[in-house]
């Protein structure tokens, strides 16, 4: 996590005025289920918050649901993003895979970030699930100054896996 876009992230980071898990809840008041958030640098290098959803929950499959991605800057509270529904292949293929695998979850995303935030020093800034060694697993990145460390959670037991 040494590339040039992560360590321009990490100096604007303290920038945002919404954390993570904050701009998760705001989305899933309803019945929507977000999948994966991030902050990330727009196209004009500002930091901006990303959060997928599926729009009908985690109980219905990608090809029945509306995936989502709502971003915009969180410079500002409340935050206010933007709702873009996926079309292309792409963002579809990923926002499938992260509603299949966030489906199996014990807990929401919401609280494995709260989860994460409050085990480990820094700022959780990112959170994805994909597979590992078979295993549904959400990826959790925490930004502690310059440093970006990385943290596992089996999602279907909820537990922190350590690593080998």
């Amino acid at each position: 996590y040494d590339d040039q876009e992560t360590i321009a992230l990490l100096r604007v980071l303290n920038n945002s005025k919404v954390g993570l898990a904050e701009g998760v809840q705001q989305l899933t008041k309803g019945g929507e289920a977000a999948i994966s958030a991030k902050y990330e640098l727009d196209d004009n290098k500002k930091i901006s918050l990303s959060v997928y959803t599926a729009e009908k929950g985690l109980g219905e499959d990608p090809e029945h649901n509306v995936l989502k991605e709502f971003s915009g800057s969180p410079e500002k509270a409340p935050w206010a993003p933007e709702a873009e529904v996926f079309k292309d292949i792409p963002h579809v293929a990923r926002a499938s895979g992260h509603l299949t695998l966030m489906a199996l979850a014990k807990h929401s995303l919401a609280d494995f970030i709260a989860m994460a935030g409050k085990q480990h020093k820094g700022k959780v800034f990112s959170a994805w699930p994909e597979v590992q060694n078979h295993r549904p697993v959400l990826v959790v990145l925490i930004a502690d100054k310059d440093k970006v460390s990385e943290v596992r959670y089996d999602l279907e037991t909820g537990h922190a896996i350590v690593a080998k």
